[in-house]
């Protein structure tokens, strides 16, 4: 029996020297990286507040529909159907506040029973610090509840490593044309 267990001991030896030797090889294609090295060092919380303005009616509308099923007219939620944005973020609720970024991206009635809005979005900003910098949002929107959360899934620019949330409150809606104001205040972690 002491014999054939020097045998197997041998064995796994080798498949475990040679499994972790192979395991531990760096590849051409990757390598580890310090944080540090890229300069980032600090995480910081960032709290932004904006206003969206979508704008479905108009002579220059910003948000446009591209896509419907064909029993989306008669859905009480208009599911199916699908709206490219180009929105303007400004400082304020008014459209004549600053200018602070686009919402750029698409936003689909996904819900059959409850307006829910899937919504893929970027905020690229075009003023101050953050200038040429985005936040990508992926989330469900009730937009009739009165407070939504939305998390951030990335950003680039300032923003990269990106993580968070935005709460959106409806501020103004036109149920006749589909126009919106609507506030978010960003809560993003950022290097």
């Amino acid at each position: 029996m002491a014999k054939t267990l020097i045998p197997v001991f041998l064995i796994l030896s080798t498949i475990v020297f040679f499994s972790t030797t192979v395991a531990g090889k760096s590849h051409k294609f990757s390598k580890k990286l310090s944080p540090e090295k890229l300069r980032f060092k600090h995480e910081k919380l960032t709290h932004l507040n904006l206003f969206f303005h979508d704008i479905v009616t108009s002579q220059n509308p910003t948000a446009v529909r591209v896509a419907e099923a064909a029993m989306t007219n008669a859905s009480k939620t208009f599911f199916g159907t699908v709206m490219i944005v180009d929105d303007p973020l400004t400082e304020g609720p008014e459209m004549e506040s600053k200018l602070v970024g686009r919402a750029q991206g698409m936003y689909a009635s996904a819900g059959q029973n409850e307006l829910g809005l899937l919504m893929a979005m970027a905020f690229h900003f075009v003023e101050g610090k953050f200038n040429g910098s985005n936040l990508s949002f992926l989330g469900r929107n009730s937009v009739f509840s009165e407070v939504r959360e939305l998390p951030i899934v990335g950003g680039s620019g300032l923003f990269r490593y990106a993580r968070g949330y935005a709460e959106a409150r409806t501020r103004t809606l036109d149920m006749k044309t589909g126009n919106a104001v609507v506030e978010y205040n960003v809560y993003v972690f950022h290097y």
